[in-house]
């Protein structure tokens, strides 16, 4: 009875561990954002508007 006790909270420790060390490396994680010259969409965008502006 003591030992299925006892392997029952060594197994809660674990996984509270790895979620603790998880969630840490989650949150020291950069992120990063491209640069605005690098971004496709933007080109395809001021092609469109500078399209429409045409008389």
């Amino acid at each position: 009875m003591y030992t299925v006790f006892v392997v029952c909270i060594v197994i809660v420790i674990v996984v509270l561990l790895l979620a603790v060390l998880t969630t840490s490396k989650a949150y020291s994680y950069k992120h990063t954002v491209d640069p605005l010259e690098e971004n496709p969409y933007i080109e395809k965008e001021n092609k469109h508007e500078e399209e429409q502006n045409k008389p």
